[in-house]
C-alpha cells in the first residue's frame, strides 16, 4: 500500500483497482487533476478499518473482474461514510486518443462528489512574477518589417491555454515577442473571474501586444490579445470579430482551451495555431489532436519549466505537439514559424 503526503485543503481520494495497471492510470489521472491519493491498493488489502479511518473523502473504484468483487464493491458501498465512485474497470493506453476524454470523465466525476482540488485554478501573487526573465524581446525578423500592420484585423489568431503555473509563463511568453508581430493571440486561463483584470495588467506592463476587452462586436487586431471570460463562452468569428454566448463552458473547465481552440479551428482553419502552458488537468489534449490532424500547429511548454506540467504532458502524450520549450524559446520559435506562414503564398494575408 502506498500512502502519500497529505494536505488538509485538498480532497484525499483512496483509490482501489484489481490490477496493477489500472490503479496506475487512475492514479495518474487523479494527481493530473490536482487531487491528493491518500491511499491506493488493491480489494484483497482493503479491510473495514481502512474504510473508515478519516483519512480519505472519496474511494475511487475500478474493477476488471466485476464477478469476483461484486460481494467486496457491495460491502464498500454499505459500509463506507464517504461517497464511493464506481468506475467502468477500463482504462484506455495514455497514448490513445480516447484517453484525455477517459481522464476528463474522471475528474468531472470527482469533482461533483468532492468538489475541485484546492490548487485548480490559478491566482495572481505580484511576488510570483518577480523571477520572470526580463531579457530584451527577440528581434522583428526582416521579412516581417514591410507585414507590420498593427491595428488591421487579425488574419492569425493563436490559442494561448495555461492553468495553474500559467500566468508566470505566458508573461515570460509575451515579454520576449517583438514588437509588429502580424498576428493577435486568445488567452484562455484557468482562474477565478475575480482576477482576471489584475492579471491582464501584469501580463501587459512590459509586453508589445495591447490587451482589449472581450466585448461583442469588438474586432481584434494585429498587436491585440484578448482573454477569453470565465462565466461565459467567447468566440471570434472568421471576421475577427468577437463573439459572446449566453452559455457556460463544456466540462470542467473554465474557460475550456479545448472550446477555445475548436472555436479557433472552425474559423480560422490554418490561420490558427495553440500553445500550451503550465497547468494541471488535461484541458487542450481533446482539441489538440483535431488541430494536428488539420495540420495547425500545436506547442507546448516543456516539463522541465513548467509549474505543473500535467497540461502540456497530456498533449504530448496523446502526439498532438509538434514543438516544446521554455517560454522564452516559444516565443522565439513563433517569431521564426511567423516568417514561414507568412510568406506561405497559400496562407498570404490579403
Amino acid at each position: 500500500m502506498e500512502v502519500s503526503s497529505t494536505q488538509a485543503s485538498n480532497p484525499q481520494l483512496g483509490v482501489i483497482a484489481d490490477s496493477t495497471l489500472l490503479r496506475h492510470l487512475v492514479c495518474k489521472a487523479v494527481r493530473a487533476a490536482g487531487y491528493e491519493i491518500a491511499h491506493t491498493l488493491s480489494p484483497e488489502k482493503v479491510d473495514d478499518g481502512l474504510i473508515n479511518d478519516g483519512s480519505t473523502d472519496l474511494w475511487l473504484i475500478e474493477i476488471e473482474d466485476e464477478d469476483r468483487w461484486v460481494d467486496f464493491t457491495t460491502h464498500l458501498i454499505d459500509t463506507a461514510t464517504v461517497p464511493v465512485l464506481l468506475g467502468d474497470g477500463q482504462a484506455p493506453a495514455v497514448n490513445d486518443i480516447k484517453y484525455p476524454r477517459w481522464e476528463r470523465r474522471i475528474y468531472s466525476k470527482i469533482k461533483d462528489l468532492v468538489g475541485m482540488p484546492s490548487h485548480a485554478r490559478a491566482t495572481v501573487n505580484v511576488e510570483d512574477f518577480s523571477a520572470v526573465d526580463d531579457t530584451a524581446p527577440f528581434l522583428l525578423p526582416p521579412e516581417l518589417m514591410d507585414k507590420k500592420s498593427i491595428g488591421e484585423p487579425a488574419q492569425y489568431v493563436w490559442v494561448l491555454g495555461a492553468s495553474l503555473g500559467g500566468p508566470k509563463a505566458v508573461k515570460e511568453f509575451l515579454d520576449a515577442l517583438p514588437q509588429g508581430m502580424p498576428l493577435a493571440f486568445v488567452i484562455a486561463q484557468h482562474i477565478d473571474a475575480g482576477f482576471q483584470k489584475t492579471l491582464e495588467q501584469v501580463w501587459g506592463s512590459h509586453s508589445h501586444f495591447e490587451f482589449i476587452d472581450p466585448r461583442p462586436g469588438n474586432v481584434i487586431a494585429n498587436g491585440q490579445v484578448v482573454v477569453a471570460p470565465v462565466e461565459q463562452v467567447m468566440r471570434i468569428n472568421s471576421d475577427s470579430e468577437i463573439e459572446l454566448v449566453h452559455s457556460e463552458w463544456e466540462g470542467p473547465y473554465s474557460p475550456s482551451i479545448d472550446q477555445v481552440m475548436n472555436g479557433m479551428l472552425d474559423h480560422f482553419g490554418l490561420r490558427t495555431g495553440a500553445i500550451l502552458f503550465s497547468g494541471m488537468g488535461n484541458d487542450g489534449a481533446i482539441a489538440g489532436p483535431r488541430m494536428h490532424k488539420a495540420g495547425v500547429e500545436v506547442w507546448a511548454q516543456t516539463a522541465a519549466t513548467c509549474g505543473s506540467s500535467s497540461m502540456p504532458d497530456s498533449a504530448r502524450e496523446i502526439g498532438c505537439v509538434s514543438f516544446s520549450g521554455s517560454p522564452r524559446e516559444l516565443a522565439g520559435h513563433l517569431v521564426q514559424h511567423a516568417k514561414t506562414f507568412m510568406n506561405n503564398s497559400n496562407h498570404a494575408l490579403t
